[in-house]
């Protein structure tokens, strides 16, 4: 029988052994251990304005300094304890968004393949059809759409404006490695074994589908941190003044030109998490493949 995917630990070991495995885990580990630390390191409330030392020269952002490590933002609030709350906050949108949308792919995706080629094949012909019509539509605009439409701006409608329009492709992924682990030998063998349908799902199909699964998360991450930094910057996230990095960069715009740390400096952990995850996702396609032992 083939293998499954392999356990935390032989995956671990793998994905270190590439340059892109090492380079992505690097990036990512550093990039969450500023959002879980930083806000400890800066010692500053990020939504309280500090008039006696933030304020610079003609009456600009104050910069970098003993008092303010990054300097102060455009209403003279600590940039770095902004900058530290930002990346937890998007981080933690990503990674929550992330689990609702694969969650949500891997049972459509599992289900339409299960069901491919069976008694049930209308399910799988309905349900592709209704990801098909999805994907058709422009996404920035059903974004947008689900957003007008809760007429809410909040943690909670964030997650799932990004949730439920983040799961098509993982559908689609998942339904095509269904229906490869399907056709193998051994699914066959143990159903002419007379081993019941759940119990062939669950012993024989669902490990088999989870290595693609866990690469899906981790590019679906880099895209779920793109897309809040863009809805935030769209004023369509989490309202004021919660931090986050899409609203501080476009707090941050209108002083480009005299102060272009403030786009900068929120700029650079959403790039180091984009190229984290998709270098990670990347070293995880890999190992799976790997026909070596770890």
């Amino acid at each position: 029988m083939p293998d499954a995917a392999p356990g935390p630990r032989a995956l671990f070991a793998r994905v270190r052994r590439r340059p892109a495995g090492r380079a992505g885990l690097w990036l990512v580990a550093s990039l969450v251990a500023f959002a879980l630390a930083g806000p400890v390191l800066a010692g500053h409330d990020p939504n309280v304005s500090d008039f006696a030392f933030g304020v610079g020269d003609e009456g600009l952002p104050a910069g970098p300094g003993a008092r303010h490590w990054l300097g102060t933002d455009a209403l003279y609030r600590d940039e770095l304890a902004r900058l530290a709350h930002g990346a937890r906050l998007s981080l933690l949108v990503a990674a929550l968004a992330t689990a609702l949308s694969a969650s949500l792919g891997a049972l459509v995706g599992v289900a339409a393949g299960w069901a491919a080629g069976g008694r049930a094949a209308w399910l799988d012909a309905l349900l592709m059809r209704l990801v098909d019509a999805l994907l058709a539509l422009p996404y920035l605009l059903v974004v947008l759409a689900l957003g007008a439409a809760l007429d809410r701006s909040d943690l909670g409608t964030l997650l799932a404006v990004l949730g439920l329009t983040g799961w098509l492709g993982a559908a689609r992924v998942m339904r095509a490695k269904t229906l490869e682990v399907c056709a193998r030998p051994h699914v066959e063998a143990a159903r002419a074994l007379g081993l019941a349908e759940p119990a062939v799902l669950a012993r024989h199909v669902l490990p088999h589908v989870a290595g693609p699964l866990v690469v899906l998360a981790s590019t679906t991450m880099a895209s779920m941190l793109l897309a809040e930094s863009m809805l935030s910057y769209l004023r369509v996230g989490v309202p004021p003044p919660t931090p986050s990095l899409g609203r501080m960069l476009v707090e941050g715009q209108p002083l480009l030109g005299l102060s272009p740390r403030l786009v900068l400096a929120p700029a650079l952990p959403i790039v180091v998490g984009i190229f984290g995850f998709h270098l990670l996702g990347e070293a995880l396609r890999d190992a799976l493949a790997a026909d070596e032992s770890p």
